[in-house]
């Protein structure tokens, strides 16, 4: 199954794109449909990636770990659900347009990349 990127571009949620001490976040919504993540490959905010270790979905008020998302424990992802993408480091992120680059493991699909840019 392969998602148009006019559409994978929408689960990005526009404005939300925070630096602070703790590092930097972003908002997702699912408005797909229900699925599962089953990896996170990488993050890359401007040019700088950072891998599962460093990525931390936040949802339903729990925090995951990028590493603690596999195929044999795969992340629920309602459709309407919001996700809060949070990484420990905030020297990536300029003020202006940031380019972000998300690429995740969906069952289904196999390699998801999603590419969006916001602002500070």
């Amino acid at each position: 199954m392969i998602v148009p990127e006019f559409l994978l571009k929408k689960i990005y949620q526009k404005g939300t794109l925070k630096k602070d001490e703790q590092g930097v976040s972003f908002e997702l919504k699912n408005i797909l449909g229900p699925g599962f993540i089953s990896g996170f490959n990488f993050v890359q905010i401007n040019d700088k990636k950072f891998d599962a270790a460093d990525v931390f979905f936040v949802t339903d008020n729990t925090e995951i770990k990028g590493t603690d998302v596999s195929e044999q424990t795969p992340l629920k992802f309602r459709l309407g659900q919001k996700g809060t993408i949070k990484i420990a480091d905030n020297t990536c992120v300029q003020d202006g347009i940031n380019k972000i680059i998300i690429e995740i493991m969906n069952p289904e699909a196999g390699k998801v990349t999603v590419k969006f840019e916001d602002n500070i």
